[in-house]
């Protein structure tokens, strides 16, 4: 399974709904909290091509989006072949 990264707050509803989701589906993570590590702040948003809000989520080192994005990928059926590669 690719690797699958989130750069989150811990006060961001849409943050825990990603996690949810990912853990629904056994899919393990790594996440930064880019209020406990601030110096992660610019890596995220350069390696997001500009995202600025949280979380951003990266499957494979590919940019994914947010929550919403997250989501649509996976109503749509395309998020488990994403993640299996």
């Amino acid at each position: 399974m690719k690797p699958v990264e989130l750069y989150t707050k811990n006060t961001c509803g849409y943050c825990h709904a990603a996690k949810r989701l990912l853990a629904a589906k056994g899919v393990s993570f790594t996440e930064t909290d880019i209020n406990a590590h601030p110096e992660e702040r610019a890596k995220m948003i350069q390696w997001s091509n500009g995202g600025r809000t949280v979380p951003q989520i990266f499957i494979g080192g590919t940019p994914i989006g947010g929550y919403d994005d997250l989501n649509a990928l996976d109503r749509a059926g395309k998020l488990d072949a994403l993640l299996k590669g």
